[in-house]
């Protein structure tokens, strides 16, 4: 267990939950201990979903490197994802707001589980909506970033006016970021995985909705070119070809300044920090950034 936990720690991604975390509690007053907990409890819940993905995808690769499912098999991938699991909820038990924090995280785990069902069902049956696509990337990815920015929040008794915020600007950015490893898949940007992955795994993502809007005549044809993408690999190119040729990832990319706006917006009743500052550059960073 200790040799599997610091290989994984030597590839340990972003960490940019915690960062969150950090920066928001000293944008509301201070790092307190508590703050220090959540921020590490988040980062081993995420963690811990992403051996359990890998498993759910049989992903061979994460972050450039191979998953632990491909080196040691969906056994150890699980056991070890759950060992995470726990220490997170053991950091937030020894919290002095472990009520609340036991049902903030119980809460996030739940959208986390549920994000991944409704993400299966909608791929096998290729019939996702934007209202379906926006309510996975809330329960996937958003509501950790969400959850960092609460805790956070609640870290340091922030006033009820200054912990909404803190959930509005956790929430706004993160359904930012997903959108924009969205863009970058269809992109062809460097996010750790193949361009097209997601049509690979026929997940229909924002600029895909987005071509489809503009051509709604064409939903019929292009959703069953998705569905047969299994038997007819070539087919990520014929969609791909119709998201660039109908304006898929220009609809996407207004979709994200919205967020964007939106998160940034959120930190106004926050006063004048370097971290503000930080927190705002973070939202502005899905403009940008390339993995």
């Amino acid at each position: 267990m200790r040799e599997v936990n610091d290989s994984l720690l030597a590839n340990g991604g972003k960490n940019m939950r915690p960062a969150l975390c950090l920066l928001m509690a000293r944008a509301c007053g201070g790092v307190t201990d508590d703050t220090l907990r959540y921020a590490a409890a988040v980062e081993l819940l995420h963690n811990s979903t992403l051996l359990h993905d890998d498993v759910a995808d049989n992903s061979d690769m994460r972050r450039g490197v191979p998953t632990l499912k491909s080196m040691l098999g969906p056994v150890p991938a699980v056991l070890v994802g759950d060992f995470w699991l726990a220490r997170s909820i053991e950091l937030v038990l020894g919290s002095g707001y472990s009520d609340w924090a036991l049902k903030a995280f119980s809460k996030t785990l739940t959208d986390l589980a549920e994000g991944e069902m409704l993400q299966q069902q909608k791929a096998s049956n290729c019939d996702t909506s934007e209202d379906d696509y926006l309510q996975i990337i809330y329960c996937k990815t958003a509501s950790l970033f969400e959850l960092s920015c609460m805790s956070a929040a609640r870290s340091v008794n922030a006033s009820d006016e200054v912990f909404a915020a803190s959930q509005a600007y956790g929430k706004a950015v993160g359904i930012a970021y997903q959108i924009r490893d969205d863009i970058l898949d269809s992109e062809g940007g460097d996010i750790g995985k193949p361009s097209g992955h997601d049509l690979k795994e026929r997940k229909i993502t924002l600029p895909l909705l987005g071509a489809l809007q503009n051509s709604p005549d064409s939903a019929a044809v292009v959703r069953e070119l998705v569905r047969t993408i299994p038997v007819r690999p070539e087919n990520v190119e014929k969609v791909n070809a119709f998201i660039r040729e109908n304006g898929g990832l220009e609809y996407a990319w207004k979709v994200l300044h919205g967020y964007i706006d939106q998160a940034i917006a959120a930190l106004d009743v926050l006063p004048s920090s370097p971290e503000k500052g930080f927190l705002t550059e973070f939202g502005h960073l899905n403009e940008t950034r390339e993995k």
